[in-house]
């Protein structure tokens, strides 16, 4: 089976590799962020707040630090907001999590806001005009949702009748449109809630249990799958109706190895895959 390999993108500073990753993303604008504390939580018993550490490379290498202060969340979401702020959002909305789930803060790590979206966050995205999406899994039914940055929720996919979905299993957010592939039907979805014409396009999908997709122009790359298909890279073209295979193989970290357990962040014709210990990010893009 043909191999590409994903090229490297950014490394977090060695600086700070004694520090936990809580976890780590990739924003609209391509720069990298890692979100970390001085130690790994805990499972059981609240947790008080406590000040994180965000470090940010940039495309072009720069590095930003930026304290995050009094942050709430024990396994938090965490994206870039365009005018320099953060988002983090508790994955799960339990206890103290729940009324406050998601903490809004300035470019100064000050807490601006806190509002709560829903348990069960798989996906969490910013778009280039700071709204905030939201995938859920199987635990909450809400599918794909649209929020503002002060908690109001701008579209959700309960009224758009997306065949079967029950997980979103794949999100990609590049600009303000949002592109997905969905648990159970695993159809690809093009979401544009300001297109009022026709605000979400769907294609039949033959490719299951894809983690994460790429799209540039007529083309699409899903990637993952279960079981031994879990490094898989599958290649389609979209025509009226669907989505047909154009060709099948694996994604492979820079050095040619298999990447286990991983992270993924779909953005525009972009794959960003991190492998364990989530000190580093490699790309594949569909447009190279």
């Amino acid at each position: 089976m043909q191999q590409t390999a994903l090229v490297p993108y950014a490394h977090l500073p060695r600086a700070h590799h004694h520090r936990h990753v809580l976890t780590s993303t990739v924003d609209v604008f391509g720069t990298a962020h890692w979100l970390l504390a001085d130690r790994a939580p805990q499972r059981g018993g609240d947790l008080p707040p406590f000040d994180a550490l965000v470090v940010s490379v940039h495309p072009g290498g720069d590095v930003e630090l930026t304290e995050l202060n009094a942050m709430r969340a024990r396994w938090p979401c965490l994206d870039r907001l365009p005018d320099g702020g953060f988002v983090v959002a508790a994955s799960r909305a339990r206890r103290y999590e729940d009324a406050d789930q998601v903490q809004v803060f300035d470019a100064l790590g000050r807490e601006t806001s806190s509002f709560s979206i829903g348990d069960a966050i798989e996906h969490l995205l910013v778009d280039e005009a700071g709204h905030i999406w939201v995938g859920h899994f199987d635990e909450n039914p809400s599918g794909i949702r649209r929020w503002s940055l002060t908690g109001h929720l701008y579209w959700m996919s309960d009224e758009a009748s997306i065949p079967g979905l029950f997980d979103c299993y794949a999100l990609n957010v590049s600009g303000t449109t949002a592109w997905a592939c969905p648990y159970t039907d695993f159809p690809l979805v093009e979401i544009r809630p300001d297109r009022t014409d026709r605000p979400v396009k769907v294609w039949a999908n033959r490719v299951r249990g894809a983690k994460a997709v790429a799209v540039h122009g007529e083309r699409v790359a899903f990637y993952g799958g279960y079981g031994e298909e879990a490094d898989r890279l599958a290649l389609g073209e979209v025509t009226e109706t669907s989505v047909e295979p154009t060709g099948f193989g694996l994604l492979t970290l820079p050095d040619g190895s298999l990447p286990g357990r991983r992270r993924v962040v779909g953005r525009g014709s972009r794959i960003y895959v991190q492998a364990q210990p989530f000190t580093a990010w490699a790309v594949f893009d569909l447009n190279s």
